[in-house]
């Protein structure tokens, strides 16, 4: 009877511990979410999206058929009532012209989504983010909720934001799609307004429909909510949405998304804070920030008024992507193409700029990370990034005698120090009041490997 006892006892403790170990080799259940902004903001960022770095924002939709002002055209004729606006369509556009009229004139005749696709990647950007809905309401795919108000039913009879996905996914970049919650005359909206945002006969006919619609169909990598400044989160039940996002959407392993779900969001939750268009911090912030600005500084969408004098140069681009990845940001630059889908030269030309600087430089941009230093100021403005092991000193200016001066990093005796896009070590000495001096290499402008911000890689410094 013992020994009976004593094999049952033996067989139990086998059973526990094939049990344990089965419970310890077993994957742990995904973390669950719940709809607050404690448990939402604890999710981590995408590792995808810090090591991308640099963005191409797309502004596109009925507004590009007026192409005049800016893309708030509508809002500024017929809400704001600017004399400008309406002269303006006095003098182009018959009595009672509607602006519901401008969209079948929005054709995209020209619209070549491999053609975008490769000038992105020529421009190296790692991720685009495309307007599937501005605050006029027009979806560029076809919404079931968008009554006929679609790039499918109306204008260009085309799934727009269908197109350039699978063509940038093609060449292996990420797809973002910008969505703006509110629409500025939808009549549900306005009932919602009026009632104080206390009804949600908006939210529930046309916003969220609108969202899941877009993660099903097109499994975007980012959602660039937009158009939350009027009413709070509650309104939008935005917390809602991101817990289905985070826990059971079909991208919820690797979608991001910005700050902007409502009053008071922005700089707050979310997984990745813009807080405001052209944001540029001072310092380096603790929450991983985008700075989205325009080629066109007066307008996110084409505009045939548009002049050289509002267009950012080259050297302001590229400075500002510089300070941007120094200070832990993305910077995410955007172009408005036009009613046919054509991207003007003159964006095209900012565009390839940067991907020329970065084919050279991009190894000090892509996957970096702030360095203990963001930047110093003496001679030239130095911006630091850092690598494994390697620290990156980007300067903008090129001195006059031909020597760098560093005061931040400490050398050692393994010290080296080499130029991006050039070949060989560059000499230095170590001055106790000067600091870090570095020979830069005696070529004319034409021989240096870029025209301006020139990236030095340092190695075994402190």
């Amino acid at each position: 009877m013992w020994e009976l006892k004593s094999r049952w006892r033996a067989v139990g403790l086998g059973l526990l511990l094939l049990l344990s170990a089965a419970a310890q080799a077993a994957p742990s259940a995904p973390r669950r979410y719940t709809p607050d902004w404690q448990s939402l903001d604890s999710r981590p960022l995408p590792r995808w999206f810090d090591e991308a770095k640099f963005g191409v924002f797309v502004h596109w939709g009925v507004f590009s058929v007026p192409a005049w002002g800016s893309e708030w055209f509508w809002w500024h004729w017929q809400s704001e009532r600017i004399p400008a606006y309406e002269n303006f369509m006095k003098e182009n556009y018959p009595p009672g012209f509607s602006y519901a009229d401008f969209g079948p004139q929005f054709t995209a005749r020209f619209f070549h989504p491999d053609q975008w696709a490769a000038l992105f990647q020529a421009a190296g950007a790692k991720y685009v983010v495309l307007t599937t809905k501005h605050h006029e309401g027009f979806t560029n795919w076809p919404s079931p909720v968008s009554w006929n108000w679609n790039s499918k039913d109306v204008g260009p009879h085309r799934d727009l934001v269908g197109e350039l996905g699978a063509a940038v996914r093609k060449r292996n970049l990420r797809y973002g799609l910008y969505h703006s919650l509110l629409e500025w005359f939808h009549p549900l909206y306005l009932l919602d307004k009026k009632n104080g945002f206390k009804t949600q006969y908006f939210v529930g006919a046309k916003t969220m429909p609108e969202l899941y619609d877009l993660v099903n169909s097109y499994k975007p990598d980012l959602i660039w909510s937009d158009g939350d400044w009027e009413s709070p989160d509650t309104y939008w039940n935005s917390t809602a949405f991101l817990a289905w996002l985070y826990n059971d959407s079909p991208v919820k392993d690797e979608v991001v998304v910005n700050d902007r779900w409502g009053q008071n969001c922005s700089c707050h939750h979310g997984g990745y804070y813009n807080c405001e268009d052209k944001y540029t911090p001072h310092s380096l912030p603790k929450h991983k920030w985008e700075m989205c600005t325009s080629v066109d500084s007066a307008s996110w969408g084409y505009r045939r008024d548009m002049t050289l004098s509002t267009i950012a140069s080259e050297q302001e681009i590229i400075e500002e992507l510089i300070q941007t990845v120094s200070l832990g940001g993305n910077y995410l630059l955007n172009i408005g193409p036009t009613k046919d889908g054509l991207i003007d030269p003159i964006f095209q030309e900012r565009l390839l700029a940067v991907g020329k600087w970065l084919q050279i430089n991009g190894e000090a941009i892509y996957a970096s990370h702030p360095w203990r230093v963001q930047f110093e100021k003496n001679i030239t403005v130095v911006w630091y990034t850092s690598k494994d092991s390697a620290v990156y000193a980007t300067f903008l200016y090129w001195p006059e005698n031909g020597i760098i001066n560093l005061k931040s990093p400490q050398t050692t005796s393994a010290t080296k120090v080499t130029m991006l896009g050039m070949e060989g070590y560059l000499t230095w000495t170590q001055d106790l009041q000067d600091g870090f001096l570095i020979s830069l290499p005696p070529l004319p402008p034409t021989a240096l490997p870029v025209e301006f911000a020139w990236t030095l890689k340092l190695i075994n410094v402190k």
